[in-house]
């Protein structure tokens, strides 16, 4: 109950009240941070792959805890440069004999980032890893829309994933390599190669083992979502808990792509939708389902 009122209250806030509200509380976090467990628990992306959806489903369980402001703090990916003590201002105050409950956070271009699973793993060794994954044309064009919607793409679609290869060039190297480098384009033009999930994932078994790594299929999750959150939790270690709806949080509804660019990036991601089946136990939903049709 408090959650949903607290969810109501940010909600009508305006930006310019967010932006102070969230000032007073990491400044404040700053100041208790010895008394703020890091999480256990963290959500690396994709981008547009229901990320939303679950974090509004850990924020419901009453054995977690979400970050006091935003549902991420970017820490291991754009902001690596601020301190351990500004990361744990982000989460909530456990005061001693308090009931123990883990804290999350959830954050979409950890995935991506080519040094968030090894940051991660050297930061937060024992905690559990969640990647959603979706059907990753359908990704993209949500990507997109969601980049124009916020004026960080000017290019339509089709334009946009053409030339891609060359706004990108160099940039996954300059940030292995240059410490506290960033990359615009990087974070808010790669549409195709955020949905290589096999490659992405990878990095985060190989940083902390297969068995904290849990890949969860988000158009799976859409379909039957209390079966596949029920699973999620038990992989997880959690007691189950029943939501009461699941929605389709943030979701940005469009237009259909094209029949031949629908068919080519199809094609595109057919290798890379095939290295996804051991970490999901199968094939990813959207290739069964083409393969029904």
């Amino acid at each position: 109950m408090i959650r949903r009122v607290m969810g109501a209250v940010r909600s009508r806030m305006s930006p310019r009240t967010r932006r102070v509200v969230r000032a007073l509380l990491l400044a404040w976090g700053w100041v208790t941070a010895d008394l703020r467990p890091p999480p256990e628990l963290v959500v690396v992306g994709a981008q547009r792959a229901g990320t939303t959806t679950i974090f509004r489903l850990l924020s419901e369980h009453p054995d977690l805890v979400r970050p006091t402001a935003d549902k991420g703090t970017g820490y291991f990916d754009d902001r690596f440069d601020h301190s351990w003590r500004w990361y744990r201002a982000h989460f909530p105050v456990r005061l001693p004999g308090q009931r123990r409950r883990q804290a999350f956070e959830c954050s979409g271009y950890y995935l991506f980032h080519p040094l968030a699973a090894e940051r991660i793993a050297a930061a937060l060794p024992r905690c559990q890893v969640v990647v959603m994954v979706r059907d990753p044309v359908a990704r993209a064009h949500s990507a997109h829309k969601h980049e124009l919607a916020r004026g960080f793409e000017e290019l339509p679609f089709e334009q946009a994933v053409a030339q891609e290869a060359d706004r990108t060039a160099g940039l996954e190297e300059l940030l292995r390599t240059e410490p506290g480098s960033t990359s615009f384009a990087h974070r808010h033009h790669a549409y195709l190669q955020r949905g290589e999930y096999a490659t992405q994932i990878g990095r985060f078994v190989e940083a902390l083992g297969p068995g904290q790594v849990h890949v969860v299929d988000a158009d799976a999750l859409f379909a039957d979502p209390v079966t596949v959150w029920i699973d999620l939790q038990r992989r997880l270690g959690l007691r189950v808990h029943r939501p009461q709806q699941v929605g389709r949080w943030n979701e940005r509804p469009g237009g259909r792509l094209a029949p031949d660019t629908l068919a080519r990036l199809r094609r595109h991601f057919e290798p890379h939708d095939a290295a996804l089946v051991p970490y999901l136990g199968g094939p990813p939903s959207w290739r069964e389902e083409q393969e029904i049709r």
